[in-house]
Order: structure tokens, then sequence, then C-alpha cells
């Protein structure tokens, strides 16, 4: 494969087009390659986070995240093709309950924020989401498999999970929305005085 990336500037992009998988060119507008380049962003953002320190574990599960979404580009470039297996939202399904496992019940809505390594984990989630939406506006227009779609959204449940995980390392803890209404409702009051 390291002999296929010979050229980067091949300039054949100038027309406002871009090259899939099987050869066929489509507008860089179009909504697989919306949803190609979601991934991409994605996975890029959980490079981003694997700078950071991390539990050995959660490093290694975040790496594999990273090859799997390589994976799911790859289908993505290639209509019709199969590279992201059921196995692997299964191992994101796994991941969740182990980590969720360790976590206190969540009792109120958290802020995207805390440390950087859990605010990092809150931007995959919302790539992760915004990627999920993209597959599923394709998936009207293309076929597509359901493994995709279910990756995403197992992902972004993840990567909230673990955002909490993180957050807690060194004795830390989520970051809490302090809601009027929740507020006045617990106190018996009237938000709307």
């Amino acid at each position: 494969m390291g002999k296929r990336l010979t050229q980067i500037a091949t300039r054949t992009g100038d027309d406002g087009t871009t090259g899939l998988g099987d050869n066929t060119r489509v507008a860089k507008d179009h909504l697989r390659v919306h949803a190609m380049g979601d991934v991409d962003e994605l996975n890029s953002h959980i490079g981003l986070l694997l700078c950071e320190e991390l539990p050995l574990a959660a490093r290694e599960v975040l790496v594999e995240i990273q090859h799997q979404l390589f994976n799911l580009g790859g289908e993505l470039s290639i209509p019709g093709y199969e590279l992201l297996k059921p196995e692997a939202v299964a191992a994101l399904d796994e991941a969740l309950a182990h980590y969720n496992g360790q976590l206190p019940k969540l009792e109120e809505f958290i802020l995207p924020a805390g440390n950087r390594a859990a605010s990092q984990a809150h931007i995959c989630r919302t790539v992760a989401r915004r990627a999920e939406r993209a597959v599923v506006a394709l998936g009207k227009q293309d076929a597509l498999r359901d493994t995709p779609r279910h990756y995403l959204n197992r992902l972004s449940d993840l990567m909230f999970v673990l955002a909490r995980v993180f957050n807690r390392m060194n004795g830390g803890d989520d970051v809490y929305w302090k809601s009027e209404r929740l507020r006045h409702s617990r106190e018996g009051g009237n938000p709307e005085h």
C-alpha cells in the first residue's frame, strides 16, 4: 500500500471532484465525501486525545478505535465494500460496559468540560455524532450496511463515558450544569418567578 501514495499533489481534484476507492469520481460536497471527512476528523481528534497522559488500557482502546475508524473510512470510500466488522461494535460495547461500570450513576447533566483529556474526549464525542449524522444522511441516498452507523453511535457513547473517566483521574470529577430550572424544582419553587 505504501507505493500507492507516491504523489500527494495530483491536481486531479482541482475541478471540485475527488476519487473514491473504486476509481469513480464524485463532487467534493457529495454526502459520501462528507461522511468520509467527518470520520477522518474524528480520527484526528482521537489522535490529539492520545497526546494526553491516559491510563494504558484506555490508550489501547483508543488506538484500536483509530484503526477501526480507518477501516470505516475505507469502507465509505468504496461503495458496497465491507471493512468494518460487527466485532468492532461488540468491542465498543465491551469497553463501554467496562468503563461505565466504574462510574457513579449520573444524576445531573454535565458540561463538556474538566481537564484537557476529558474535554478532548467530549470533542471526539460531538464529532462522532456529526459523523453518525453524515452516515445516516448518506444511507438515505446510497445503500449502506448498519455496522458503520452502529459503530459511530456506540463510539459517541464511549467517548462520553471516557470523558467522565478522564475527569476522575487524579481525584477530579465531572463539571455539573447549574440549571436554574432544576434548582427551582428541587426547592419547590417556580422557575418562572
